[in-house]
């Protein structure tokens, strides 16, 4: 899955993408229902299945509601 898709998914569920300072390849996001950040790699290739699980952990989103979103 790539950051737009995941970007996309995380907006209907509740996510904020926080204002980051200057350039960069990551983006931080934030979700109000838990008060969790965690950092998305920002770029073209598709993420590991591992890394797009950890940022679900962090930000304490169901695996199954993300892919339903």
């Amino acid at each position: 899955m790539r950051y737009i898709e995941i970007k996309r998914k995380l907006r209907r569920l509740g996510c904020q993408e926080l204002k980051s300072s200057g350039k960069g390849s990551h983006r931080k996001w934030y979700n109000p229902d838990t008060n969790k950040k965690a950092t998305v790699p920002y770029n073209n290739r598709e993420l590991a299945k591992g890394t797009l699980h950890a940022i679900l952990q962090t930000l304490e989103i169901d695996r199954n509601m993300f892919e339903d979103a």
